[in-house]
């Protein structure tokens, strides 16, 4: 699984002209199931998501993380994480885990994160969605928790 976190000061997505989700100071993350998660993927990435020292200590060292700092999560899917991009100059979706096993383990996450962090919001998945977000930084990461390698 991917998460592209980016630490914000505010964050929403839109569907439809309604916010379907928002939050203050926290961090926003696109969220991709490749071919082959499962949710013990799923689970690491969220491990690791909450566990990431992105936030400031009093010397102005990143050594906090979300919880540490009770932030927001706005968690969006995004399918196009997974692009290859490798060739050509039209990705490849290849790598993305087909819609219903996506789904499942961004449903699965969600219910995870709201478990273990309690202040989660979420865009709408399959949607045409606006993001928006003040990238409080920028701080940006591109977290990865590699499928299990499927055999054949």
């Amino acid at each position: 699984m991917i998460g592209l976190l980016q630490r914000v000061s505010q964050a929403s997505v839109t569907v439809d002209g309604e916010v379907v989700g928002a939050i203050g100071h926290g961090l926003m993350v696109l969220v991709c199931a490749e071919k082959g998660d499962t949710e013990r993927e799923a689970e690491a990435l969220l491990a690791k998501l909450l566990g990431y020292r992105v936030f400031s200590d009093e010397a102005g060292k990143m050594n906090r993380s979300v919880v540490d700092v009770e932030g927001g999560l706005l968690l969006v899917p995004q399918f196009t994480l997974a692009a290859d991009t490798r060739s050509g100059t039209r990705p490849s979706f290849s790598p993305a885990a087909a819609p219903e096993d996506g789904r499942r383990l961004f449903d699965y996450f969600v219910r995870q994160a709201r478990e273990r962090h309690g202040n989660v919001e979420t865009g709408r998945f399959g949607a045409d969605m606006k993001v928006a977000l003040t990238n409080d930084g920028p701080v940006t990461f591109w977290l990865r928790i590699d499928p299990p390698k499927i055999s054949g």
